[in-house]
């Protein structure tokens, strides 16, 4: 027990670090260092308070906590035997890792969606979900600002992937690294995506900055994590996303 205590605070520790690193970064460089030279980028010309940051970042080290109580319940304690990780790198090949990853946001995404569109429920929206909806003008402290509810069920989505896939240690971790840093772009209130993506076949099958910003700024449609498939095939994708994103884009690039 002593052994699994100490492996939570490290966990811990780490994860909130990795939240304050990948957070703290884009927020120091768009809204400290340079919120002048990037006002282009800016989503919405509001800007969110001092006491809207310390809410996002209080409610994200509840959420990570709670992130790091499940990971250590299913890789810690017996019911570990039960899943699929494998502790032996070799067990599969090497390119595999990467493999998981990528299947493991294909899952996570598939698992957000419908899970988004549940928290929206009216009789759940107001306990679970309205404290992430506060933040209307979202910023990288907002990713994981959730409801002590909310938080577990969002980090359920890991016993999915473990009970699912094999993947490794690594791979999970590998896994809540680009995830979270997915969540910070989403929540970014900065688009930084690059010209060229607009007209890319890449446009129609990932979200932006701009996609998950309207939907805290609508609070309706818009549910999907990664990708535009699930909102574009349930019909749930807002109506103004790709006009909003166009005259960002031209006001960004100029109408050419």
């Amino acid at each position: 027990m002593e052994k699994i205590i100490e492996r939570t605070i490290e966990i811990f520790s780490l994860s909130a670090a990795r939240y304050f690193l990948i957070a703290g970064v884009p927020f120091c460089l768009f809204y400290l260092l340079l919120p002048e030279k990037l006002s282009k980028f800016k989503i919405q010309q509001k800007l969110a308070s001092r006491k809207d940051f310390i809410r996002e970042i209080l409610h994200s080290m509840q959420s990570t906590f709670v992130f790091t109580c499940i990971a250590m319940v299913l890789l810690l304690t017996p019911i570990r035997q039960y899943t699929m990780v494998y502790s032996h790198i070799n067990d599969y090949p090497v390119w595999y890792i990467p493999v998981s990853v990528a299947i493991s946001l294909v899952i996570h995404d598939t698992y957000f969606y419908w899970m988004h569109v549940f928290l929206h429920h009216k009789k759940v929206f107001k306990f679970a979900h309205l404290l992430h909806h506060k933040s209307t003008n979202p910023s990288p402290w907002t990713s994981y600002s959730f409801h002590l509810a909310e938080g577990i069920i969002e980090g359920l989505v890991l016993v999915v992937i473990v009970f699912t896939i094999p993947i490794h240690r690594i791979g999970i971790v590998l896994f809540t690294m680009v995830a979270f840093a997915i969540n910070v772009y989403g929540h970014l209130g900065y688009e930084v995506a690059p010209k060229w993506f607009r007209k890319s076949w890449l446009f129609g099958l990932l979200n932006t900055s701009v996609h998950h910003n309207l939907h805290h700024t609508r609070f309706k449609g818009n549910y999907g994590l990664y990708f535009r498939i699930w909102d574009r095939v349930m019909g749930t994708e807002h109506p103004e996303y790709v006009k909003t994103y166009d005259q960002l884009q031209e006001k960004r690039f100029g109408s050419r």
